[in-house]
C-alpha cells in the first residue's frame, strides 16, 4: 500500500517525453531540432500527408537561443531586456543570421 501523500505529482503527471505521450494516445509525433528552419518546414509537410490521426510536431528549443546572456537562463521568460541588453541581443542575433545565411 502506497501513501499518495508522499507520492510527488511530477512522477505521475510529468509531461516529459512529450513525444511518448502523443504515441501513448495514437497521435504521430515528429520530433525535431526547433532551431533549424529546414526540419520545420519538412515537419510540417510530413505532417500534411499523414491521415487518419493527428500529428503532433515537439519541437525541441533552447530559452533564449543565440543570445549571449539569455540562452539557458529561464530569469528571462516573460522579461524585456533594457536598452544596453536589447543592442547585445540584437548584435547577437545578428551574428547568428549571419551564419544561417552562410550555410
Amino acid at each position: 500500500h502506497r501513501d499518495l501523500h508522499s507520492f510527488p505529482t511530477r512522477r505521475s503527471s510529468d509531461l516529459y517525453p512529450i513525444g511518448d505521450k502523443f504515441k501513448a494516445f495514437g497521435w504521430n509525433v515528429i520530433e525535431i531540432d526547433g532551431h533549424d528552419v529546414e526540419q520545420i518546414a519538412d515537419a510540417v509537410e510530413l505532417a500534411s500527408v499523414v491521415t487518419g490521426k493527428p500529428t503532433a510536431i515537439v519541437a525541441h528549443t533552447i530559452k533564449g537561443k543565440g543570445v549571449s546572456f539569455m540562452e539557458n537562463v529561464c530569469d528571462w521568460h516573460g522579461k524585456a531586456p533594457n536598452d544596453e541588453q536589447y543592442e547585445v541581443a540584437m548584435a547577437d542575433l545578428e551574428k547568428v543570421g549571419e551564419a544561417l545565411c552562410q550555410k
